[in-house]
């Protein structure tokens, strides 16, 4: 036996949809593309980090017990 189904009375419309975009939602992608790209274009100016030792000792244990 089919299930039963309700005719829809009123169509869907796109007229109450709201398809603006936050300010933010455009703002950060190009934010970060532009820091990205100016890090490639002059990779001098990326320091690498140092680590706190404690850390790099946690990163490397769990290095081995994923090697394992």
């Amino acid at each position: 036996m089919p299930a039963p189904t309700h005719p829809r009375l009123h169509p869907a419309t796109r007229a109450g949809a709201d398809s603006r975009l936050p300010w933010w939602a455009l703002a950060l992608p190009t934010l970060a593309f532009a820091a990205l790209l100016a890090l490639i274009l002059n990779p001098s100016d990326a320091h690498a980090a140092t680590g706190d030792p404690a850390i790099t000792h946690l990163v490397e244990r769990v290095q081995q017990l994923i090697s394992r």
